[in-house]
């Protein structure tokens, strides 16, 4: 693939934001799968050679400095104090977090088809009464005695983009905590973790860090979560925390930290910071963009997407049978309940888009 990002407006000067992206990333396919795995930017991978080699001859670099430093610049962009931020490696163990700190007996509602690591761990426990309903109509179906609601803000599966405002407030009404997995759209969509009780993300997705960091977003007040998996990390002066019962657990959100994938959180640091700087306003723009291109060109072709206004997820009923097809094209998307789902990041360009339609043409 010619990755030219000067395709858009031919003769156009390049933006900061295109030519900030085009030092990072270099992909050798048109990479249309975010929302299945992000690439990795230049300086991401730097920072993890750097960190493997002085590794392997003793001299480590200091990786909890960089959780640290990813753990703030999650803060930042989610909009929250990093005090109220946990680092660890996956959402079903902070789904199950969630879910363990709830009473006998108490009402989960979740939506239908949704991510399993957010809603399967409400299902294990089998004493818990887990309400499942269509995405659309989850905040109308809240209702009093409701305990908690789960939901991704938006689906892994077609993209559509939860009226997570509306939800928010039914269940502010009706005395329900809120749970919001952020996995496919903290990086895009501008999520603003101060609106719910409890949030999750992974990193390796639309934050397009390493796999093996995700963040939990926790209330001023810990939401009464009970530390069940706490470390010597979690304790407020660590290194003194390694040996029996921790004395004094973290007073902040790091009381819920998993022990730290080093390696993972020395890159993720470096992804982060690049989100920083080109603002996820201009990314949002930039994958939107791309994503009502294709929608634009689907139409031309005569396929219907699911309908997922606001997301830079398109899925295509019926057409997931062509990803091995697409692939072997030099195309990457994903085959996900059906639909062949493309998603399109801060790494694409209009001439990724008229590939993958290319492709699909009769």
């Amino acid at each position: 693939m010619d990755y030219d990002f000067s395709r858009a407006h031919s003769g156009a000067m390049e933006t900061t934001f295109e030519s900030s992206v085009r030092a990072e990333f270099a992909p050798k396919k048109t990479y249309l799968n975010t929302a299945s795995t992000g690439l990795l930017p230049a300086r991401t991978v730097a920072a993890m050679r750097t960190a493997v080699a002085a590794a392997a001859v003793g001299d480590p670099t200091d990786m909890f400095a960089d959780v640290e430093a990813s753990r703030a610049s999650y803060a930042r962009l989610v909009g929250v104090p990093e005090r109220r931020v946990a680092a660890g490696a996956s959402v079903a163990v902070y789904s199950g977090l969630i879910a363990a700190s709830l009473p006998e007996g108490a009402e989960v509602l979740t939506a239908e088809g949704d991510f399993s690591s957010v809603v399967n761990p409400f299902h294990v426990r089998s004493d818990l009464k887990v309400r499942i309903v269509p995405l659309e109509r989850i905040a109308e179906s809240v209702r009093p005695g409701t305990a908690l609601v789960a939901v991704s803000a938006a689906q892994s599966a077609d993209g559509r983009v939860a009226d997570l405002s509306a939800i928010r407030e039914a269940a502010r009404e009706h005395g329900a905590r809120t749970y919001v997995d952020a996995s496919q759209a903290a990086g895009w969509l501008g999520f603003d973790a101060d609106a719910y009780d409890y949030s999750a993300c992974v990193g390796f997705k639309w934050l397009v860090c390493p796999r093996g960091v995700a963040f939990l977003v926790v209330p001023e007040d810990l939401g009464g979560l009970t530390p069940l998996f706490a470390g010597w990390v979690a304790g407020e002066h660590p290194w003194d925390a390694c040996y029996g019962p921790i004395d004094e657990l973290a007073h902040s959100a790091r009381r819920f930290d998993e022990s730290p994938a080093l390696f993972s959180y020395a890159g993720a640091r470096h992804s982060l910071e690049l989100l920083e700087e080109l603002g996820t306003d201009a990314v949002r723009a930039h994958d939107l963009a791309l994503a009502d291109r294709f929608r634009a060109g689907l139409a031309s072709l005569g396929h219907q997407s699911v309908p997922s206004p606001g997301s830079p997820i398109v899925a295509v009923p019926g057409l997931g049978r062509r990803q091995g097809e697409l692939s072997a094209a030099g195309v990457e998307v994903s085959d996900r309940a059906g639909n062949l789902r493309a998603a399109f990041h801060l790494y694409n360009t209009p001439a990724d888009v008229d590939r993958l339609l290319d492709v699909l043409s009769p």
